[in-house]
C-alpha cells in the first residue's frame, strides 16, 4: 500500500495527465483535491484522445474510484457534461466518481466577474472558467457548496447574498446586472444540476481516509503547476488555489503523515499560458517550432501555449516545496531534432545570484537567466522503454538535470502513448523510497 501525491513542477500543463493514467493502473483511488474546470488533462490511448476537466485521469480504469475533493471548485455543467462524454465511450460506471459534498460550486455570475476583469487592462490572462471568483466566494464564507444544491431555501439566500455584492461590481465595469427571472433560472438550473448529481455526493474526506485504512494504493493528482501555487507560486500572476503537494492535505482532508511520496512532473523544456513574466522563454521563431512539434496548446482553452528553455532553478524549487521524491520528465522525444539545448540554471536579480526563481512577479520580469547549453540529438526516441535505449546525448541530458534538481529521475516519457513511457522507480513499489 502507498499514498502517493503527483503534483505538477512548473507552469502547470506538464503532462500529469499520462502520468496518471499510468500511475492509476496500481491505485484503487484516484483523488483531485484543488482547482476546477481550468485544469486540462489529456489522455492518449490507442491513437483515441480523452480530455478531462474535473474527473481525475484514472477514469480510464474501472477499477479506479474517482474522487473530486472538498478543495475543488465544480462548475455542475461542465461536471455533467463530462459525466456525459466518459459513459457514453463506457467509461465512469454508476459507483466510479464520488463528488465531495463540501466542495464548492461555480455558477454564471463567477464567469461574469471574471470575464469583467480579463477585459481590464493589467489583466492576468485567466481561462475564464470562474475559478478565482468562486475561490473569493468561499474565502469570504459565502459560497455555495455541492451540499446546498439540495437545500433549495439555502441556496436561493447564498445566491441572493453574492450577487447583492457582486451586482455594483458588474455595473461599475458596464456589465449587464441580472434581474429577477435570470436569478430564479440559474437557481432552478443549479436545483436541477444538484438532483442529477445526488447519488455520487458524499463524504470524500472520509471515504479517502478508508481507502488509506483498508490498504489501497491512493493517488491524489494535483492540478496546474508549483510556479501557479497561490502562495508559493509568482504572485500574482498565480491560480486561486494551492497546487503542491501541501495542498493534498487540505484539499482532501488527509494528514500529512499518510502521504508515502511525492512525484513531480515536468516537462524536458518549459511552458506557460497566460500572462506574467517568463524568464526562459524562447524566441518567437524558436518557440513557433517547439510549439508545433509539442502540439502545445491548452486542453482547457485551446490558446498556444508560450515555449521555453528548461528552467533547472524553478524545478529546485519545486523539489523543495513539494518535498519531491522523484521527478516524472515529459516530452523528451519532443526535444530531439531541435540542435543544442539550453538550460537555465539560474538567475540574477540587480546582478545577485539566485538559485531560484524570486516570487515576486516584479523582481521575476527584472531576472536575468543564466544558461548552459547541452548537446541535442537526432535519433527518434519513442521505442525506447529503458534507459539504455537513449542516445547518449539524452541520457546526458536527464543526468544533467537530476544534478541540478536534486532529485532522481523515476518516469521518462518519449511520445503521447500510455506505453511510450520508461518507468524506471514505480512509486507505489514497497522500495520506491
Amino acid at each position: 500500500m502507498a499514498v502517493v501525491i503527483v503534483v505538477g513542477a512548473q507552469w502547470g500543463d506538464e503532462g500529469k495527465g499520462k502520468v496518471v493514467d499510468l500511475l492509476s493502473e496500481r491505485a484503487q483511488m484516484v483523488v483531485r483535491y484543488g482547482g476546477g474546470a481550468n485544469a486540462g488533462h489529456t489522455l492518449v490511448i490507442g491513437g483515441h484522445k480523452l480530455v478531462t476537466h474535473l474527473v481525475p485521469s484514472g477514469v480510464l480504469h474501472r477499477h479506479v474510484r474517482c474522487v473530486l475533493g472538498d478543495g475543488m471548485v465544480i462548475d455542475p455543467r461542465v461536471l455533467l457534461d463530462e459525466i456525459a462524454a466518459c459513459r457514453a465511450r463506457g467509461l465512469l460506471g454508476e459507483d466510479q466518481l464520488l463528488v465531495s459534498s463540501r466542495a464548492h460550486i461555480i455558477l454564471p455570475y463567477h464567469h461574469w466577474l471574471e470575464a469583467a476583469r480579463e477585459e481590464r487592462i493589467g489583466a492576468i490572462g485567466t481561462t475564464r472558467r470562474g475559478i478565482g471568483p468562486a475561490y473569493e466566494s468561499k474565502a469570504g464564507r459565502r459560497g455555495v457548496r455541492v451540499a446546498d444544491l439540495g437545500r433549495p431555501a439555502r441556496l436561493r439566500e447564498l445566491v441572493d447574498q453574492n450577487l447583492e455584492e457582486i451586482a455594483p461590481v458588474l455595473a461599475h465595469w458596464g456589465r449587464p446586472v441580472p434581474g429577477r427571472p435570470e436569478i430564479d433560472a440559474l437557481v432552478a438550473d443549479a436545483e436541477r444540476a444538484g438532483q442529477e448529481l445526488g447519488p455520487m455526493v458524499g463524504d470524500a474526506g472520509r471515504a479517502v481516509d478508508a481507502a488509506i485504512r483498508a490498504g489501497h494504493n491512493v493517488l491524489f493528482e494535483g492540478a496546474q503547476g508549483t510556479l501557479l501555487d497561490i502562495d508559493h507560486g509568482t504572485y500574482p500572476f498565480v491560480t486561486s488555489s494551492s497546487t503542491i503537494a501541501g495542498g493534498a492535505c487540505t484539499g482532501a482532508g488527509v494528514a500529512p503523515t499518510r502521504i508515502d511520496r511525492v512525484v513531480g512532473i515536468s516537462k524536458a523544456y518549459c511552458t506557460r499560458v497566460g500572462g506574467g513574466p517568463f524568464p526562459t522563454e524562447m524566441a518567437p521563431a524558436d518557440a513557433e517550432a517547439w510549439r508545433a512539434a509539442g502540439q502545445e496548446f491548452g486542453a482547457t482553452t485551446g490558446r498556444p501555449r508560450r515555449c521555453g528553455w528548461l528552467d533547472a532553478a524553478g524545478l529546485r524549487l519545486a523539489v523543495r516545496v513539494n518535498g519531491l521524491d522523484g521527478i516524472a520528465l515529459t516530452k523528451l522525444d519532443v526535444v530531439g531534432g531541435r540542435g543544442r539545448v539550453r538550460v537555465c540554471v539560474g538567475y540574477r536579480l540587480d546582478g545577485a545570484p539566485l538559485d531560484e526563481p524570486p516570487l515576486d512577479g516584479e523582481d521575476l520580469a527584472r531576472t536575468e537567466p543564466d544558461f548552459i547549453e547541452v548537446d541535442g540529438w537526432d535519433e527518434a526516441i519513442g521505442q525506447a522503454r529503458r534507459l539504455e535505449d537513449l542516445p547518449a546525448a539524452a541520457r546526458t541530458y536527464i543526468a544533467t538535470i537530476e544534478r541540478l534538481v536534486g532529485a532522481p529521475m523515476w518516469l521518462i516519457s518519449v511520445g503521447a502513448e500510455r506505453d511510450e513511457t520508461i518507468l524506471l522507480r514505480d512509486p507505489f513499489a514497497s522500495d520506491a523510497s
